[in-house]
């Protein structure tokens, strides 16, 4: 595997989802794959669970992390082609993807979308800009449109997790105070498509996500109705995509409580805002994932790295 910047890139998500099992049970068996080796780790946004789990899984590998928030520690980067850069930008992504190959053997990259530009955002214009002009491989740690270590992540706790051959899991939409990118809600529709599950979505009428996403995945506008036979429940908000990037109102109230899930699982790739997104009872209840999702990010993490590394 050259690259990893989409759950399409995960041949076969069952084999990797056993790999990732033996990576968990075992992290430091590979502490020499990455031995001299530097991934760098480019931040054009906000990070705690991504940054901390790429970083360890590196160092379980043996490999040297380089961090740098871009957008406060680097010169403005340039992405269109062909401009006249006597703005604020000071350096153009073709030099800088080329300038970072030499100094790492892996980049990752973490990029958010504009929430205002469809097209801009779908053409995922940084992540592709370093694919195309990076000289070694390129890792998303999240794009525009995209997060798929978050969704490699919430396969293997689900896997994990799971006490039937083929649970039912909904992907339900959730209240919040601003508008958020559609990418984990993207990356994990695909990545329960490509599982043994039955698999739903439920969002208020005007928050479908994008049809190249859902495909033929059902799409409930009432909660309750996508929510009865529940084994797993992952809450996750996202802005309007039709009328991309907004926030539209909603009538019914969609946060995530006790008496709606009952003893179904509750995940979240966190942070969570308690009480708008879920209230207390569930996120403090014994049928939350949440932890342990979150530390099942350095597994997800260190498994693409693994065949990154093995290919080298």
């Amino acid at each position: 595997m050259k690259n990893y910047t989409s759950i399409k890139d995960i041949e076969n998500i069952h084999n990797w989802i056993t790999e990732a099992k033996k990576v968990k049970a075992n992290p430091l068996a590979n502490k020499n794959l990455g031995k001299n080796k530097t991934l760098g780790l480019l931040f054009f946004n906000s990070s705690l669970r991504t940054r901390l789990s790429t970083q360890k899984a590196a160092l379980n590998l043996g490999m040297e992390p380089i961090v740098m928030n871009v957008s406060g520690d680097a010169w403005g980067i340039e992405f269109e082609d062909g401009t006249e850069m006597n703005g604020n930008t000071a350096e153009h992504i073709k030099e800088a993807a080329a300038v970072v190959s030499q100094y790492c053997d892996v980049i990752a990259v973490r990029a958010f979308p504009t929430l205002t530009d469809k097209e801009k955002d779908e053409s995922e214009q940084v992540l592709n800009s370093f694919v195309k002009y990076a000289s070694v491989p390129i890792v998303s740690m999240e794009s525009a449109t995209g997060h798929p270590l978050q969704g490699l992540t919430d396969a293997l706790t689900i896997a994990e997790n799971s006490l039937k051959k083929k649970p039912k899991v909904v992907l339900s939409w959730a209240p919040h105070i601003k508008a958020l990118p559609h990418a984990v809600a993207n990356s994990f529709t695909q990545a329960m498509q490509k599982m043994d599950v039955e698999f739903v979505i439920a969002n208020p009428e005007g928050y479908d996500l994008s049809k190249e996403i859902t495909k033929d995945t059902p799409i409930y506008h009432n909660q309750a109705q996508a929510f009865k036979d529940a084994d797993f429940i992952y809450a996750k908000n996202w802005s309007s995509y039709e009328s991309y990037g907004q926030l539209l109102d909603v009538n019914d109230n969609w946060t995530i409580t006790k008496d709606k899930i009952g003893d179904a699982k509750f995940m979240h790739c966190l942070p969570v805002r308690r009480n708008v997104v879920v209230e207390d009872a569930v996120l403090d209840s014994k049928n939350s994932l949440v932890i342990e999702q979150a530390n099942n990010r350095t597994y997800a993490a260190q498994l693409v790295l693994k065949k990154i590394l093995e290919n080298l």
